[in-house]
């Protein structure tokens, strides 16, 4: 399956709006899409975006940081210029909304010993849940989430050179991720398969301590006399859509596995599917949310056997 084909439209200005709760890493998105040749303004207040954006459109892409801290700020007015620019002849607008949850916004303020802009004298939880309820709009009505809950500063730079770096009649970027039930959805997935009816590895003892990127612990899901038809399903029902979301000039895909635990069943899933669009051409990097986390916490998977089970 070749990837879609380049868009016979001229070029318009690539415009991207970079937004998200304060301590979500607006400042690490902002340099890493400088480097990558985007004329960068931080802290802009909504009431001069019509001035600076007057006259013919740039010849630069532009990235253009706004939070509840800027003066003038408000999600209505941020989602109305993000629309106004959309209808605009020669702009391609875009809102990159940097999620995080609440409890890693907080351990980032406590680590950093900062107050929080919207609650200085204050919990910086009140501060986190106030911006939070503020910025929902401008969450749902984003293009581009990317959620740096477990993301280090390193692994949000290359995500953001992933979905923006200029290609010339850039593919559409995919991003597959495995994660776990227990721990919720993950947010901005796409589409979502639920890999729990396949036999799970959790139960071999030999198999426990390992993840889902394992050969062994593929061979023995492969074993499951369901897996061969899920997995041609799932890849020949991806090689329809693929192309069919390109070209309506769908920019990033998400795909999310699940199972259990997040540790085996949707770990391999994410690693054989990813190989398949890999292989007919398609940009992709890959995610394993708990494994990630547990990494970043220092948990060892065989210490939670309750989460893996079912």
């Amino acid at each position: 399956m070749p990837p879609a084909q380049k868009s016979s439209r001229p070029a318009q200005a690539r415009v991207v709006f970079v937004t998200g709760p304060s301590g979500a890493g607006r400042s690490t998105a902002i340099h890493a899409l400088e480097d990558l040749g985007f004329e960068a303004i931080d802290n802009l207040p909504l009431s001069l975006l019509p001035r600076l954006l007057e006259g013919p459109p740039p010849e630069r892409p532009m990235a253009l940081g706004t939070d509840a801290r800027n003066r003038d700020y408000s999600a209505a007015g941020l989602l109305d210029a993000f629309t106004h620019l959309l209808g605009t002849e020669g702009y391609a607008p875009e809102l990159l909304y940097l999620d995080c949850a609440a409890d890693v916004l907080q351990r980032r303020y406590s680590e950093t010993r900062r107050r929080h802009p919207l609650a200085p004298d204050a919990d910086p939880a009140q501060g986190i849940a106030q911006e939070l309820a503020l910025l929902g709009p401008v969450r749902a009505g984003a293009s581009v989430l990317v959620d740096t809950s477990t993301l280090t500063p390193h692994d949000l730079r290359a995500e953001i050179t992933r979905l923006f770096a200029p290609e010339g009649g850039a593919r559409m970027a995919i991003t597959i991720m495995s994660f776990s039930y227990r721990r919720g959805l993950p947010t901005g997935a796409d589409l979502v398969f639920d890999c729990r009816f396949l036999r799970n590895p959790h139960w071999e003892p030999g198999l426990r301590p390992q993840d889902g990127r394992d050969p062994a612990v593929q061979g023995y899901i492969a074993a499951d006399a369901r897996f061969g038809a899920f997995r041609d399903q799932v890849g020949d029902m991806l090689d329809m859509l693929l192309p069919a979301f390109a070209a309506e000039g769908k920019s990033h895909l998400t795909i999310a596995f699940g199972c259990t635990g997040g540790q085996h069943r949707s770990v391999a899933l994410t690693e054989i599917i990813a190989a398949h669009l890999a292989q007919t051409g398609w940009p992709v990097s890959k995610r394993h949310r708990e494994v990630e986390m547990r990494r970043v916490q220092g948990i060892d998977a065989t210490e939670t056997p309750e989460a893996n089970k079912t």
